[in-house]
């Protein structure tokens, strides 16, 4: 009785030093910055959402507004957001504000795809199976 009562004073009071293991979430979208570069005034939605995918937010009572939101919850620091949004006139894109991960959206694709979580870039695939014959 005496080693249980210990090691669950020791368990809690390790969870409360932060001495656990916690991991990085990133929640959102993942922007290509290529794709984010080739955004510009006049483009439909199907050619925003080619390039970009769906928004995370996408509100019935404003359509012509699309947020592209994403956060990063590090351990020990308070979250980051970022919000890009693409407002439209019609079917076509006016205004581009606000800001993405840019380095951070690559580092976590680049990872991802080793785990199968993401499709790979087929341009990338056909020059490796190229490279093999």
């Amino acid at each position: 009785m005496p080693k249980l009562f210990l090691a669950l004073l020791v368990a809690m009071l390790c969870g409360g030093c932060g001495l656990i293991y916690k991991v990085d979430v990133h929640q959102g979208n993942l922007l290509d910055e290529a794709s984010v570069k080739q955004l510009e005034p006049g483009l439909n939605k199907r050619q925003v959402h080619a390039l970009l995918g769906s928004p995370m937010v996408a509100d019935p009572f404003h359509q012509s507004r699309w947020d592209y939101i994403a956060t990063v919850s590090r351990r020990g620091r308070d979250p980051e957001i970022k919000n890009l949004v693409l407002t439209f006139d019609g079917d076509a894109l006016a205004t581009i504000e606000g800001d993405y991960f840019p380095e951070q959206d690559e580092e976590l694709m680049r990872e991802s795809r080793r785990y199968g979580n993401l499709p790979r870039d087929k341009e990338k695939d056909n020059a490796r199976r190229q490279q093999r014959r």
